[in-house]
């Protein structure tokens, strides 16, 4: 049984990788996300080299092996489907539950997991829009194409379906300007040079910076006159 440490590990090369179009996590971008020493990477590095969860180069990068892959998504399958518990069952608000989820991840089994997905009616998505991976270790297939708000033009309507920041500051302030998963807007103006995008979504317009546009992907909606 892997140690809460290496499921640490395994998970965030996994989302490194993702990230950078399957592109090799580097010692620092690890170090970073995981606010350890680049040091200490390397020396866990090399032990997931040894025991066959990552295939690891030194100022290359390190890659996930079909194991470490396999391990990796079995610790998001349980993280997000803990996440859709929170929100749907207990209530928790959206920018409360990730801290709640990386602790418990480690703490549950795979078959309560498979329990709490089969009493929550088997999510496709976490409540950032995040696919849960399923039982066989495979993704759900997306069927829309999403977008990244800041490359909208002006008069494209839009509904939100996922958020890539999810941390506690970011998404309360998007739950303060009542932008949630699913929300319905159009945009009013792009602005490049100004760096801003302007929305209007429940009756209401609001002002955001194209960083965080960036960070919001989003539907195409074809409005029927």
């Amino acid at each position: 049984m892997a140690s809460l440490t290496i499921e640490n590990y395994v998970k965030t090369i996994y989302l490194i990788c993702k990230g950078r179009d399957g592109a090799s996590a580097s010692t620092g971008q690890i170090a970073e996300a995981l606010k350890v020493s680049p040091g200490s990477v390397t020396s866990m590095l090399k032990t997931l080299n040894d025991t066959g969860l990552a295939e690891y180069k030194p100022y290359e990068g390190v890659q996930l092996t079909k194991s470490g892959r396999s391990l990796a998504l079995r610790i998001l399958r349980r993280h997000r489907l803990i996440e859709v518990f929170l929100v749907e069952t207990l209530k928790f608000n959206w920018d409360e539950v990730h801290d709640e989820a990386e602790n418990l991840e480690h703490a549950v089994s795979d078959l309560l997991i498979d329990r709490v997905d089969e009493f929550l009616g088997f999510p496709s998505t976490d409540p950032y829009g995040d696919p849960i991976p399923r039982t066989d270790g495979t993704l759900p297939q997306v069927a829309e194409k999403l977008n990244s708000l800041a490359n909208l033009q002006e008069g494209e309507s839009f509904r939100l379906k996922r958020v890539t920041d999810q941390s506690m500051d970011f998404l309360r302030f998007l739950s303060d300007s009542n932008l949630v998963i699913g929300t319905r807007g159009r945009v009013i103006s792009n602005c490049v040079n100004s760096g801003v995008v302007k929305i209007q979504h429940d009756s209401q317009q609001a002002t955001i910076s194209r960083d965080i546009a960036e960070k919001l992907r989003v539907e195409l909606v074809v409005e029927i006159a």
